[in-house]
């Protein structure tokens, strides 16, 4: 008989955290009780975060050309995957972008660079834009540009970035099967930098690259212990002429149960489907929101997303509404 996760989900709003046997049941659960699981990890969800939604929009500012060696990625140094490549985009550019988000309505401004860490330069463009967007945009910003150092951590913070993307990507026990240029640890040691400087941690994975079960549970259970205040939850789309070419794991159902799993585990954390949403999730992406409270709208860094205006009509459609949470830097 398949146990009834109700009582589990008001455990877990009360302080409980699962049992790994527990988290393992949330993975192996039968595909066709999939909606009673979903109603589960939407109490939780519902308790936190009511029937709201944040909208986060990517701007990729450097693209190719990265010297690490990251077998998902087509910007890695090993991938022969066809791509846009250029250098770090001018500032105005970046501001343009800001206000593409704001006309989205998207809460939070990702800037993403290609690489292993900023240089000076990267870092001044980044900073001066920064303030710029402040000035214009009531925008939360979230910068993701590689494995910092501390002083570099402290001026983001200083510009008014709020908060630091680095993810995990995958599980300690399995990261050296996706990438040898860094170590687990230096992802880790990004994010206490981040945290260390007043900004606020965004770390997640991507699953669908080989991992086991077992895996994908030590990945929700260790940005609980990062205390991650954002979770973008990456389903793999696999690029030709990358290391992880030609992997197609996934399905709906099982991506569903993914999204519940991470909810269970850090239930006060926004937890965002993020790249690979419409690819793995295809008809059932609407489903990904009742454990989810986030998503990314847009294209992502080297893969087209679905139209913003799809996005919309989604939430609309759900009967959700858009978080119109914005930054709490004072402009």
């Amino acid at each position: 008989m398949t146990r009834d996760l109700q009582p589990l989900a008001r455990q877990v709003i009360n302080g409980y955290e699962l049992t790994r046997a527990e988290a393992r049941m949330i993975l192996d659960y039968p595909d066709d009780d999939i909606l009673p699981l979903l109603h589960s990890a939407y109490t939780i969800r519902k308790h936190y975060y009511g029937n709201k939604v944040k909208l986060n929009l990517i701007i990729n500012t450097k693209s190719g050309a990265c010297p690490e060696n990251c077998g998902y990625c087509a910007q890695s140094r090993d991938s022969t995957h066809p791509i846009q490549k250029y250098r770090m985009m001018d500032k105005d550019t970046i501001v343009q972008g800001a206000e593409k988000a704001h006309q989205l309505n998207s809460g939070t401004y990702c800037i993403v660079a290609s690489g292993r860490g900023p240089t000076e330069r990267e870092l001044a463009n980044v900073t001066s834009a920064v303030k710029e967007i402040k000035e214009k945009y009531p925008l939360k910003i979230c910068a993701c540009l590689g494995i910092l150092k501390p002083s570099q951590a402290e001026r983001l913070k200083e510009a008014g970035v709020d908060r630091y993307n680095h993810n995990i990507n995958t599980s300690e026990n399995h990261h050296d099967q996706i990438t040898t240029s860094h170590t687990y640890q230096d992802r880790v040691s990004t994010v206490h930098k981040a945290k260390e400087a007043g900004i606020s941690p965004c770390s997640g994975v991507i699953v669908g690259m080989r991992e086991t079960k077992q895996d994908v549970i030590d990945m929700a259970v260790a940005l609980k212990a990062l205390d991650a205040d954002s979770i973008p939850v990456n389903f793999l789309h696999a690029m030709e002429g990358t290391l992880l070419e030609g992997t197609d794991e996934l399905h709906p159902l099982y991506c569903l149960k993914v999204l519940c799993l991470f909810r269970f585990i850090n239930p006060t954390k926004e937890i965002r489907i993020s790249g690979g949403r419409e690819v793995n999730l295809r008809s059932l992406q609407p489903l990904g929101l009742y454990p989810a409270n986030s998503i990314f709208i847009g294209d992502y860094l080297t893969t087209a997303g679905q139209e913003g205006t799809k996005d919309h009509q989604m939430l609309k459609d759900l009967g959700f509404e858009i978080d119109y949470e914005k930054s709490e830097f004072p402009v």
